[in-house]
């Protein structure tokens, strides 16, 4: 079975106009929709399939500040806020908690990593602890055996995936949005040179102002205008194992060999950080330099992939007419096939870390593109040449957490708001100014 998902019902009709229009119905999108019609804004949200049914459903589901890079690390911390005011202001469910998060290592260099972190983390008030052997001896005592070293961020926790973007959709929907699934998004309309409308598959909506929060989609779609959003895609694969006793395993754990997260109905999610394969597609070899230096560092957990990047059509380079069936149409939602050698490896890895989850079947597994930038912090900002449109995709897998401050923020400027936290790292021009094998400099 694919990732689980709850289902939100859409809207009834497609608006002919609207403020702004959010391209994208990931958690992304979704929260950016619900920050503006919290203020009033005419807002309608377009999704090409489910809400939720890409890489917001299949993720870790972690909300955390631990180990964010400097950039990200506001924008996490707001999150957490944004998280727990959520739930209160709308009373929908999205299953998240503050239940700490533990990281266990044998690896010497990946302590040192975290104590250099951990250094940081206390100049800006982050709560987080490194670990004795003793310590983690006691909070890693379900694994029956002693580790070198560790933290534990104690105010982090984690959402349920399958449970959060519809929840948000639904609030949209309460505070005067529209939400509308199975409706793909087929270009833009301008004039003098600015953003003037959004072509849908059902017809054409008047907007001044779109966002970009396609996700795995969102460079192809650039493509079409001539923005050049260097992004690459990892097909990663997660298996789910059903509920039983959970007494004496923690609800968020990542070790080097497997990261566990226990779900809402007491089973978890299993999955391993950084691997995955790499499905070769056209986009794929046209920014293949600016990712070369990423995929160097991650190269013993990647693997080279398939054909099922390119039959997905989400890395085209193809061109695609307003008035006949996108590569959006034809793929509604991107579902690849889990790695049979990642299933088996998690099934093994799960019953060698925690011997009691032997007993417990997998109950689903699915696979996800994961969709980065070259520097693994995401692209946020109006496009220079195309004003009206602000982009905001490659996530890096770093997106769910951050969701409520990255849609607060973006909200904050297509509404002219003083921005949550400062947009400027975020700004996709940045890009275009770093140079190969080089993390971009702000």
């Amino acid at each position: 079975m694919p990732a689980p998902l709850n289902l939100v019902a859409s809207s009834p009709a497609l608006p002919a106009e609207a403020d702004v229009v959010i391209i994208g119905g990931g958690i992304i999108g979704c929260f950016t929709a619900y920050y503006l019609a919290k203020r009033g804004v005419k807002v309608a949200l377009i999704e090409k399939g489910l809400i939720g049914a890409e890489q917001s459903s299949r993720n870790w589901g972690w909300c955390r500040q631990q180990n964010r890079d400097a950039r990200e690390l506001p924008m996490a911390t707001k999150s957490l806020d944004l998280w727990e005011q959520f739930t209160a202001e709308t009373g929908e469910e999205t299953g998240f908690n503050r239940c700490g998060l533990l990281y266990l290592s044998d690896n010497e260099e990946e302590i040192a990593t975290w104590a250099k972190w951990g250094v940081f983390a206390g100049e800006v008030g982050v709560e987080t602890y490194m670990l004795t052997t003793e310590q983690t001896a006691e909070r890693g005592r379900a694994t029956g055996r002693s580790w070198r070293g560790g933290v534990y961020s104690p105010t982090d926790g984690s959402a349920d995936p399958s449970l959060a973007a519809p929840a948000v959709a639904r609030a949209i929907m309460k505070a005067g949005g529209t939400v509308h699934q199975n409706c793909a998004v087929r270009g833009l309309e301008t004039e003098g040179g600015r953003l003037s409308g959004v072509i849908t598959e059902h017809g054409p909506i008047r907007t001044r102002s779109a966002v970009l929060a396609a996700g795995a989609w969102a460079s192809s779609f650039c493509h079409q205008y001539g923005i050049r959003f260097p992004q690459a895609t990892i097909r990663q694969s997660a298996v789910r194992i059903a509920p039983g006793d959970n007494q004496h395993i923690p609800p968020a754990i990542h070790t080097d060999k497997i990261s566990m997260t226990r779900r809402t109905d007491g089973a978890y999610n299993l999955s391993i950080s950084g691997y995955g394969r790499v499905d070769p597609t056209p986009q794929f070899f046209r920014f293949s330099t600016q990712f070369l230096p990423m995929f160097l560092r991650r190269w013993r957990k990647l693997a080279p992939g398939g054909l099922e990047g390119v039959r997905s059509g989400h890395e085209t380079l193809s061109r695609w007419r307003l008035d006949r069936p996108t590569p959006m149409e034809h793929m509604r939602i991107l579902d690849p096939t889990p790695d049979p050698r990642a299933v088996r490896l998690l099934r093994e890895r799960a019953d060698s870390l925690m011997p009691e989850l032997a007993t417990r079947p997998i109950t689903h597994k699915w696979a996800g593109y994961v969709d980065s930038t070259p520097d693994g912090v995401p692209g946020i900002g109006e496009i220079e040449s195309l004003p009206g449109l602000v982009l905001a995709a490659g996530f890096s897998g770093h997106g769910f957490g951050i969701g409520p401050g990255a849609g607060h923020m973006i909200a904050d400027m297509v509404s002219g708001a003083t921005p949550l936290v400062d947009p400027k790292p975020y700004h996709p021009s940045r890009f275009s100014k770093s140079a190969w094998g080089k993390v971009a400099e702000f």
